[in-house]
């Protein structure tokens, strides 16, 4: 049986609630749940969170086969010491032989190649994903300070695909996410690339695709 939440309420209820707490009502649900992370710049502070709560809440990682030698090497050590049950899902093809394909990465002006590029190396993965995990509740990292598409969200919402997406920290301004990052000294990665945003403030398409 879908679940049926009332969003208004339930975002209401969780306004002032601690991250910690916002995980705990997640995982209360008692549907099948699913994290995500891009290994990202402070990617550590989603991790964190979950993981200290419960270990077991399998971490879906969009390896898109083009992070830097950083990425790799932070992600590494935080699947080790945070104990993730992660579990990685890149594209089919290899970057070089895409690069090769579609002469390197699209720009944003170039709108269908580009579309195509962030359907080959971000959504079909998650599509994968999706498929194998079939979650109801899915925990995500973004926050709404982040791009134009987040403000219309909130802690919790219904993402295109049915599935009921949770924010613990929706809220954060990016010096409480660094403050945290410090408290707890977690790694961070200082190189990151996202090759389907392009610039800052752009979608992944991750939380916009239907």
């Amino acid at each position: 049986m879908p679940l049926d939440l009332d969003l208004d309420s339930v975002n209401a209820s969780l306004r002032n609630a601690s991250p910690q707490d916002v995980v705990r009502w997640a995982l209360g649900l008692k549907r099948p749940t699913i994290a995500t992370t891009s290994m990202g710049r402070n990617a550590a502070v989603m991790l964190h969170l979950v993981s200290a709560i419960d270990r077991s809440v399998p971490t879906v990682w969009v390896d898109t086969g083009y992070n830097l030698r950083d990425t790799y090497v932070v992600a590494e050590r935080l699947i080790r010491d945070l104990e993730l049950d992660i579990h990685v899902y890149s594209p089919l093809m290899t970057s070089e032989r895409r690069n090769a394909i579609m002469g390197g990465i699209p720009t944003v002006d170039e709108e269908q190649r580009h579309q195509e590029f962030t359907r080959q190396v971000k959504l079909e993965p998650f599509e994968r994903a999706l498929a194998d995990f079939a979650p109801e509740v899915w925990l995500t990292g973004i926050r709404r300070e982040e791009t134009e598409h987040r403000r219309s969200l909130d802690i919790v919402s219904l993402d295109a695909r049915g599935i009921v997406k949770v924010a613990p920290i929706f809220y954060w301004s990016e010096e409480q996410v660094e403050d945290y990052m410090a408290q707890q000294q977690l790694p961070t990665c200082k190189h990151y690339f996202d090759p389907t945003k392009v610039q800052d403030g752009r979608e992944c398409g991750l939380h916009t695709a239907a």
